[in-house]
């Protein structure tokens, strides 16, 4: 088995971000490897994936801990998600695998990532309009729908199971919408502990009939594992992942639009007009927050109002 300390960096890279915001994992890892370091999009699927098994359990042993997994959900997106991630797999068997395949999985896969930055988007916007959470973080009862939840899981299982890409960005959307008084940390406990069977069982199907590439999983795993710890520990109290979440916005819109084919003359148009929309929107949400009044100092038993104090003629 043959280490690529590149590899290993970038997977430093990814699982930092994903330790410290909870997403991008599959959306950041799988284009850098077609992008950057030219791995063909079976493998870097593939390889990808069975990293994520290995990841994916970590977190979710912490939230059945803390008890922000909602049980009811889980089971009804595993029974759509699992026998359809491995389905996915299949449908990657039977379209082949020459050249022309690879390019357009490339494609497809440029596609799904532009579909999971709106996504990440359109939970921003859930987010905002929810509001903050109650300070003790109340549960609210959630009443499941189990059919349209199993069709989350269906939809969810296929695209991660031919892309990688899915579980931390498009299922946790459908179940906000689903759901939306959901509390944040179960929200994420929950695609966290769905994800682990799901991945498992898409790695089994990249295991026998994928790509799979001992030595680039392995070096992703020696960076990627490290990465999570270290984000993870940086997360609690931290401000930097709301400035992060953006840029991965960004990235994964660009790595999307690079895929399916759009010049980078084209890309650097559209990441500048992109930094400047972000620029206005901070400056008109800066304009927009009333300013805070100044709390006038309330004076002490021992202390002289001002207006008793005679003035001299």
């Amino acid at each position: 088995m043959e280490i690529d300390p590149l590899v290993t960096l970038a997977g430093v890279l990814v699982g930092f971000v994903v330790g410290l915001t909870g997403m991008g994992g599959g959306a950041l890892m799988t284009p850098i490897l077609v992008l950057l370091f030219g791995v063909q999009p079976l493998a870097a699927v593939s390889s990808d994936l069975v990293a994520s098994a290995v990841m994916k359990p970590v977190g979710a042993t912490v939230h059945l801990r803390r008890g922000t997994v909602h049980r009811g959900l889980v089971t009804w997106l595993v029974l759509g998600s699992v026998p359809a991630g491995f389905c996915g797999v299949l449908i990657l068997r039977a379209m082949g695998d020459g050249e022309t395949v690879q390019d357009r999985m490339k494609i497809f896969m440029g596609a799904i990532l532009i579909v999971a930055a709106l996504a990440m988007l359109a939970k921003a916007e859930l987010d905002r309009r929810r509001g903050p959470a109650p300070a003790d973080d109340a549960a609210v009862e959630v009443t499941v729908r189990p059919l349209p939840t199993l069709a989350v899981g269906v939809v969810g299982g296929l695209v991660v199971g031919m892309t990688s890409v899915g579980s931390g960005s498009l299922i946790i959307v459908l179940l906000l919408a689903l759901y939306p008084s959901i509390r944040a940390s179960q929200l994420v406990g929950t695609d966290l502990a769905q994800a682990v069977p799901l991945v498992a069982a898409a790695s089994l199907g990249h295991l026998l009939f994928g790509d799979f590439q001992l030595g680039l999983t392995g070096s992703l795993l020696i960076g990627s594992l490290p990465g999570v710890y270290l984000g993870a520990r940086i997360s609690a109290g931290s401000a930097t992942s709301a400035l992060i979440r953006p840029a991965i916005v960004v990235v994964v819109s660009l790595s999307g639009l690079k895929l399916v084919g759009v010049p980078t003359g084209a890309l650097g148009a559209v990441l500048a007009l992109t930094l400047v929309a972000a620029t206005g929107v901070v400056a008109r949400s800066r304009r927009a927050q009333p300013a805070t009044p100044a709390t006038p100092a309330v004076p002490g038993p021992g202390d002289t109002p001002v207006e008793a104090v005679p003035r001299r003629p």
